[in-house]
């Protein structure tokens, strides 16, 4: 455990002297745009090394290889043709069956889609790499690769939605679906997010949701066709997370609370002592206009995104809990909370409150760190204890025994 909480402060703290959003200068590199290209690559060069490195660390470490052992024999196995493909290049090249390249190339991949989603979508770089450390995103990369991969991919991918540059988030997501094809799920969910919802809309909506209590069977049907691997196996008893239940309530109440206090923030504006001329009437009314429009939360379009994916995780989390791949497609919508979570804190014009709360969400994520790392060596999570290739070799895999 000491090695993954040294790399998280370390990690964090390089993050600290991030800034994703510098001056720049034509023609030349500032001195904050070179301390980011160096934090930066520290930062993935440390996070690559750690999760390639590892060996048998991970709840399906062993299970992988023994996929890839299947492909390399052109036996039958029940992923996707991109992780199969990788498998026979990387097998090929290698002259032998290097599981270790394999990892190494899924470290590389995932690390760097998420390096960049969060650089590129946060309003505070540093708050967003904390939170994507604390809340075990990179440590649970070590376990369901393809999975991983694809959750970043699809982090990456929200830019896109936002920017309306919809060919590009589509190609992206076919593209991350060739090595897990749960992450097609986030293109209508993603697209229903980024709506603008009338109120008789989200009737409609939570009334289809109801379907959801009585219809179960059809819908795991539906999850039986999509995943015929499931059929007659322990993965169709479904389940849900009362923490990640917790975590959406939480984030949708702290939105509620910072939509609040801006309107009080805006209201204040020109509330003070009556002027005493016309000028200077007409120069608070216009400062105050200016306020209202540049702290406006709720006319961003990213907060309702945001909003709309946290929302539907927790209607996703409480309606579909018999689902079995439900935590899944829960992460693909709570993935967001990275981004949102420093958004909210950004647009709090109260230092004093945007202190407390900041404080809060900091504590918040240390206790969930904790948390995740007191169950890091249970079944289902498995990265404790760490080994390496270096100092450990790998297991018999099941091919092995026979």
């Amino acid at each position: 455990m000491i090695i993954y909480v040294t790399v998280a402060a370390v990690t964090v703290l390089l993050a600290g002297f991030v800034n994703n959003h510098p001056a720049t200068q034509p023609y030349s590199v500032t001195r904050q745009q070179l301390c980011n290209r160096v934090c930066l690559t520290a930062i993935f060069a440390i996070l690559f090394s750690l999760s390639a490195a590892r060996i048998n660390v991970g709840n399906d470490y062993a299970k992988y290889v023994e996929f890839m052992h299947l492909v390399n024999c052109d036996s039958y196995v029940p992923t996707e043709i991109g992780f199969n493909l990788v498998v026979k290049i990387l097998y090929g090249l290698s002259g032998y069956e290097n599981f270790l390249l394999v990892f190494a190339f899924y470290a590389f991949v995932t690390v760097l889609f998420f390096l960049l989603g969060m650089y590129e979508g946060s309003d505070d770089f540093p708050l967003t790499f904390f939170l994507f450390m604390a809340l075990g995103y990179y440590f649970q990369t070590f376990s369901t690769v393809r999975y991983y991969l694809a959750l970043a991919i699809a982090l990456y991918a929200m830019k896109f939605v936002l920017r309306r540059q919809w060919g590009r988030f589509f190609l992206l997501v076919l593209l991350g679906s060739a090595f897990h094809k749960s992450l097609l799920v986030v293109i209508p969910l993603y697209f229903l997010a980024f709506l603008t919802w009338k109120k008789w809309q989200l009737a409609l909506a939570a009334l289809f949701c109801s379907t959801f209590l009585f219809l179960q069977d059809f819908y795991l049907k539906v999850v039986v066709f999509l995943y015929p691997t499931y059929e007659d196996t322990e993965y169709l008893e479904g389940g849900t997370s009362y923490i990640n239940i917790l975590r959406c309530i939480g984030v949708l109440l702290f939105a509620g609370v910072v939509v609040v206090l801006e309107k009080r923030s805006a209201g204040a504006v020109g509330t003070g002592e009556n002027s005493e001329n016309k000028e200077s009437v007409i120069k608070e009314s216009i400062i105050k206009e200016n306020v209202i429009k540049e702290n406006n939360l709720t006319q961003d379009s990213r907060f309702w995104f945001y909003f709309y994916l946290n929302l539907g995780a927790l209607v996703l989390y409480v309606f579909c809990s018999f689902l079995p791949i439900i935590s899944r497609i829960g992460y693909y919508l709570t993935v967001s909370h990275i981004l949102f979570l420093p958004m909210l804190l950004g647009r709090i014009a109260d230092k004093r409150w945007r202190k407390v709360f900041r404080l809060g969400v900091i504590l918040a994520a240390v206790l969930y760190f904790a948390m995740y790392m007191s169950r890091a060596s249970d079944d289902g999570v498995l990265i404790l204890p760490y080994k390496s290739f270096f100092f450990h070799d790998m297991v018999n895999i099941l091919s092995d025994m026979n």
